[in-house]
């Protein structure tokens, strides 16, 4: 079954909404838990205040950093796979939002107690569905 070249943007836009979310979060974690610290300049400008802060706070931080890594291949092989019009099958649209939802959940698990083994098998997870869509990508640019 092939799909409209589009399809992908779906999936880049649910990325997108949950980089925002995670965004959300880091600001309304992070700037009460400042507000309280009263942190000087100086502190602020060697992040020694940061590495102060509550852990929920950290986590967002790191879960937003964490979404501008891996994800990064997931953008560039879903626009290329549409530019090149190899992303148009549903097995790469599934391996897409398979890697949306890990990815969903590693922010979820993440933010809410930092399980670092559940975090670690999601995140190892969302890598090997990654390279399933890179593959399922490449096989399709090169048959097409």
């Amino acid at each position: 079954m092939t799909l409209t070249n589009t399809a992908l943007f779906g999936p880049i836009l649910a990325m997108v909404g949950l980089t925002a979310v995670v965004m959300f979060a880091l600001f309304r974690r992070r700037i009460p838990a400042l507000a309280k610290a009263k942190p000087s300049m100086e502190d602020l400008r060697t992040r020694a205040a940061i590495d102060r802060l509550p852990a929920p706070a950290t986590w967002a931080s790191e879960n937003l950093q964490n979404l501008f890594e891996m994800p990064v291949l997931f953008y560039v092989i879903c626009l290329g796979a549409m530019i090149t019009g190899s992303g148009d099958s549903i097995v790469t649209l599934v391996f897409a939002w398979i890697f949306v939802g890990l990815r969903a959940g590693h922010s979820f698990v993440h933010l809410n107690g930092n399980n670092v083994l559940r975090r670690f098998r999601i995140f190892g997870l969302s890598n090997i569905v990654l390279l399933g869509l890179i593959l399922s990508v490449t096989y399709e640019y090169l048959t097409s």
